[in-house]
């Protein structure tokens, strides 16, 4: 098992969480001290259930937005984000699993984040019978 980054890092979002989506104000408003642009190499986008699963593959890329909470907030939007994915550290019932990785902004520059990609068992799911999202943005769906 790995240990989690002990460091509080911003979170890059996909989906739901994005701005003008259905979780973004009921999450994130007055959490976060900057929203910017930013893109998640090494991964793929599938369309769920009314939200998205991201999956690593290399070559893929996938759209989104590079959160960063407030430090007072940070814990408290760690454990409401973890609730919102129903991910639960080493259970195999996992959705999604919470993991460290490179996001390049938009304006520039890699920053490691938090992303919750879709669970071993639900990317085995989705590579063999899933929809990708082919541009790797979910907002595009619309």
């Amino acid at each position: 098992m790995i240990a989690e980054d002990p460091r509080p890092l911003p979170f890059f979002v996909y989906g739901t969480l994005r701005p003008g989506e259905a979780n973004h104000d009921l999450f994130l408003r007055g959490r976060t001290l900057a929203e910017e642009p930013a893109r998640l190499s090494g991964a793929v986008l599938y369309d769920g259930p009314g939200y998205p699963y991201a999956v690593e593959e290399p070559g893929g890329t996938v759209r989104g937005e590079l959160v960063t909470a407030r430090p007072e907030a940070y814990e408290e939007l760690l454990a409401a984000l973890d609730r919102l994915e129903e991910y639960v550290p080493g259970d195999p019932r996992n959705l999604y699993e919470r993991l460290a990785r490179d996001a390049v902004r938009t304006a520039g520059g890699t920053v490691r984040a938090w992303v919750y990609l879709a669970a071993p068992r639900v990317a085995a799911g989705l590579r063999a019978t899933g929809t990708r999202i082919a541009d790797g943005d979910w907002l595009s769906r619309r």
